[in-house]
């Protein structure tokens, strides 16, 4: 056999070349390896797409089980049965949403629905499994089976951009017109008609501020969208604190009901002694006006107390005896040192 640094470089690092390619592709194919990735598709129509994007979650009862893989127009749909379309049958396009699932069973009437993930417009697609047998792979939810959601943020900004082209001047004038023309006809007309002058010609001299409003409503909305993850993590930590309430209620009920109770004896016992600890308060309020008028006398004894103290201490410092002795003392006649007492 020969040996590994004898062979052909040039096709050994072809080879390695060959194997990382491999495993490049691979990693960006990870959703499609059996095991690691792996999951049945499927596809659903919908009127319109609602802001749902590639890569938003699929949820069955709320459980994450795929996700979101192509998001496209189909030019021709089958409106039948579907209610926000007024007209049976009528062919048109619509929003073709092909997704992956994994780990999760769909009966053959499944239901689609777009739903709002968050308050600042994230969505995902929830699935609603019906029906009896399976789903087959590749299947299309038709329009029948499928809802999209009402978005209010793009509303507000369309309604500002629809507004900010209006010529009020205009509209109030024709509005004005209007009623002149109409001021023969029905009393009913003609007050409806000179309403509707009244509120364009209010519009047109609050353009500006209006205009305002729908500028500074549009700057809002566009600052909570850029703080769309802060939020939603301020909302998971409130989650938290309140699940963490939550346990701990019934210590905290248990720890409001005691103080209660503590609170109903203490007032149970100073009621019952009354007749005692009225006398008592008293002689200690005596005692600590004596005590405030000899504070200075207090204070100077204690710091004449202090020398005294501290010699007494070394005097009985040494041993089981008193140990001290006086100053200026002259030796007495015919003492003999070592005489005295037991020789000591």
């Amino acid at each position: 056999m020969t040996p590994f640094r004898e062979r052909n470089k040039s096709v050994i690092g072809g080879v390695g070349l060959l194997l990382i390619f491999l495993l490049l592709a691979a990693a960006f194919q990870t959703d499609k390896l059996p095991f690691i990735g792996g999951g049945t598709t499927y596809k659903a129509e919908f009127t319109e797409g609602a802001g749902l994007q590639k890569m938003d979650e699929v949820r069955v009862a709320g459980v994450k089980v795929g996700k979101v893989t192509k998001i496209g127009f189909k030019k021709s749909c089958d409106y039948s049965g579907n209610l926000a379309q007024s007209v049976v049958g009528d062919k048109a396009g619509c929003v073709e949403v092909t997704m992956r699932v994994k780990g999760v069973h769909l009966g053959a009437l499944t239901k689609a629905d777009i739903r709002i993930k968050t308050v600042l417009g994230r969505k995902f697609l929830m699935l609603t499994p019906d029906g009896d047998g399976s789903l087959a792979k590749d299947a299309t939810i038709p329009l029948a089976r499928t809802t999209s959601p009402f978005d209010v943020s793009p509303a507000f900004q369309q309604l500002s951009t629809t507004i900010g082209h209006i010529q009020t001047d205009q509209l109030a004038q024709s509005f004005t017109t209007l009623a002149d023309t109409f001021r023969g006809s029905a009393p009913e007309v003609r007050a409806s008609l000179s309403g509707l002058s009244r509120l364009s010609q209010t519009i047109a001299s609050r353009d500006a501020k209006l205009r305002t409003l729908l500028d500074r409503a549009s700057g809002v909305t566009q600052v909570l969208a850029d703080r769309d993850d802060d939020l939603v993590a301020f909302l998971k930590d409130s989650d938290l604190l309140l699940q963490e309430v939550k346990a701990r209620r019934t210590a905290i009920h248990t720890l409001l009901t005691t103080t209660t109770e503590l609170s109903e004896q203490l007032i149970a016992l100073v009621r019952e002694n009354r007749a005692t600890l009225a006398p008592a308060l008293a002689d200690l309020k005596v005692v600590t006006d004596m005590l405030a008028r000899n504070q200075k006398n207090l204070d100077l004894g204690l710091q004449r107390l202090a020398p005294f103290v501290r010699l007494f201490a070394n005097n009985l410092g040494n041993g089981r005896w008193f140990d001290t002795y006086v100053y200026n003392l002259t030796n007495p006649s015919g003492f003999v040192p070592g005489t005295f007492g037991n020789g000591t």
